[in-house]
C-alpha cells in the first residue's frame, strides 16, 4: 500500500472519529436539556402558614428607692434602710435571691444653682430587677414595695421564657409544615399526581414573641386610699411562613 493511501485512511478514521464525538456530545447535550426541563416540570412550590396568641409567662420590672438628706451619710443610711424593708418585703412574697437583682447604687449631691454652685444636700438611689414568673403577684409586689419605702417603679417588661419559645417554635413549624402539605397534596390530586418527595423549604418567621412592654402605674383614690395597682401582660399574636418545593409524579 501507498503512503497515499495510507494518510488517506488515517483521514477518514479520524473524520469519522470526529463525527461520532460530535454526535455524542449533541445526544448528550439534549438528554441533559430534557431532563433539566423534566426536572423543572415535576415540582411544584406551597407555602404554608401558622399563627398563635401567646400570652408572655415572664415579668421584669424595677424597684428602686431615692432619698435627699443634708449628708452623704444620712441619705447613704436612710435609703439603706428603706431599700432593706424592700427587699424584705419582697423575699416575703415568695421571691428567691436570683429573682432579685441590684441594677444600680449612687450617692451624688444636689446643687443650687441660684446665685451659684452651693451643695444643699445629697441625694442616695438604690434600684433592683425583679425578674419572675409569677406574674399574679405583680400588683402585689408593686403595692407592698411602696408601702415599705419604694418610691422608683420602671416600666413593666413581659416575655417568653426561652423554653417556651422553643416549643411555639416547634408547635408553628409543625402546623406551617402540615398546611403546606396539605395544599400540596391537594393540588397534585387535582392534576391526578402524587407527591414524591420534598426538593427544598425556607422558613420565615413573623412577629417571635420576644418582649412587648406595658407601663406601670399605681392606681390611687384620694377617697379610700391606695388600691392594688393593675397590671395587665396581654397577649401578641406570632406566625411562621414556610416554602415548601414537591417532587410530584
Amino acid at each position: 500500500m501507498s503512503q497515499e493511501n495510507k494518510n488517506d485512511k488515517s483521514n477518514l478514521a479520524i473524520i469519522a472519529l470526529s463525527v461520532v464525538l460530535v454526535v455524542m456530545a449533541l445526544t448528550i447535550y439534549a438528554i441533559s436539556q430534557s431532563g433539566a426541563g423534566q426536572n423543572a416540570a415535576d415540582t411544584i412550590t406551597m407555602s404554608g402558614y401558622a399563627e398563635q396568641k401567646v400570652v408572655p409567662d415572664t415579668a421584669a420590672l424595677s424597684i428602686g428607692v431615692v432619698v435627699q438628706a443634708d449628708t452623704a451619710k444620712a441619705a447613704s443610711d436612710q435609703n439603706a434602710a428603706l431599700m432593706s424593708a424592700v427587699i424584705s418585703e419582697l423575699k416575703a412574697l415568695g421571691l428567691e435571691d436570683k429573682e432579685i437583682q441590684t441594677s444600680y447604687v449612687t450617692v451624688y449631691p444636689v446643687y443650687n444653682y441660684d446665685k451659684e454652685q452651693t451643695i444643699t444636700g445629697y441625694s442616695a438611689s438604690n434600684s433592683v430587677q425583679v425578674t419572675t414568673t409569677k406574674l399574679g403577684n405583680l400588683s402585689e409586689i408593686i403595692d407592698r414595695s411602696t408601702a415599705v419605702g419604694a418610691n422608683q417603679i420602671g416600666g413593666i417588661s413581659f416575655s417568653v421564657s426561652n423554653d417556651r419559645q422553643k416549643q411555639l417554635r416547634e408547635d408553628l413549624m409543625s402546623e406551617a409544615i402540615a398546611d403546606a402539605s396539605a395544599k400540596a397534596n391537594d393540588l397534585a390530586s387535582s392534576l391526578g399526581l402524587k407527591i414524591t418527595g420534598v426538593k427544598t423549604a425556607s422558613i420565615s418567621e413573623n412577629g417571635y414573641p420576644k418582649v412587648y412592654y406595658a407601663r406601670a402605674e399605681a392606681a390611687m383614690d384620694a377617697g379610700a386610699g391606695q388600691v392594688s395597682t393593675p397590671i395587665e401582660p396581654g397577649e401578641s399574636t406570632i406566625s411562621m411562613s414556610i416554602q415548601v418545593t414537591y417532587y410530584i409524579g
